[in-house]
């Protein structure tokens, strides 16, 4: 009896993180790497992008794989294209961008999340070059959230400016994806992934457009087209 048990609370344990997990405020994926594949998407074989995680989805499913989670993955343009860097399966599909401009991406540090053979990193922008020969997937955004345990120092806790915004994180090995239920200032959600997650690394993905698809339970909060996006996977 007591073995039953202990091989439920198991399998119930199992089960909810291969979804997500509600905190006070946000939800926050835990990529599981022994169970789950990990990617970016931004278009298909025939160049059109996806947009929807409806698309990403159906198109998944026909390539024998199961869209559990994901979430918009960087900035972008007006034609859906990202603003920064973007490398799927080891092909870059847009250049790095350290220009001087006005904007969060532009808001400096800001950084790239990256997927190589050897784990996932985040790292300031201009430190990626160097970083960048075995990467199969990388995404640029701004700003850092945190480097190396320290909260962007612009960041005030007052500050006015409440979005629903998600984002990445990394704590050692583990990667976490977080996106707000509420609005949240930018030193709110630094300091969450800080104070909750224990992360050393946190990158700003986005807000406004910020949006979840998740397919347990089932939930898809977006309401508009977007570009590059990040997707947690399971084959059958």
């Amino acid at each position: 009896m007591l073995c039953r048990l202990i091989c439920l609370v198991l399998t119930l344990l199992l089960s909810s993180s291969l979804y997500a997990t509600d905190y006070a405020g946000f939800t926050v994926k835990t990529y599981q790497p022994q169970q789950e594949q990990l990617g970016l998407y931004l278009k298909d074989e025939n160049g059109q992008i996806f947009k929807t995680f409806a698309r990403l989805d159906t198109w998944l499913n026909a390539k024998q794989e199961t869209l559990i989670f994901a979430m918009n993955a960087g900035m972008y343009q007006s034609n859906f294209e990202p603003v920064g860097l973007l490398v799927i399966k080891g092909k870059q599909l847009a250049k790095l961008n350290l220009r001087e401009a006005k904007g969060n991406f532009y808001w400096k540090p800001n950084g790239v999340f990256f997927v190589d053979d050897t784990g996932a990193q985040i790292v300031e922008s201009s430190q990626y070059p160097k970083l960048a020969d075995k990467v199969q997937f990388a995404t640029q955004s701004g700003p850092l959230l945190l480097q190396q345990g320290k909260i962007h120092p612009e960041f005030k806790p007052d500050a006015i400016s409440r979005l629903i915004r998600n984002g990445v994180g990394i704590a050692g090995n583990q990667v976490y994806l977080v996106m707000s239920t509420k609005p949240v200032n930018f030193y709110e959600f630094a300091r969450f992934f800080k104070d909750e997650l224990k992360c050393s690394d946190a990158l700003y993905l986005d807000g406004v457009v910020s949006a979840l698809y998740m397919q347990e339970p089932k939930l898809n909060t977006q309401t508009t087209p977007l570009g590059p996006m990040i997707g947690i996977t399971r084959q059958p």
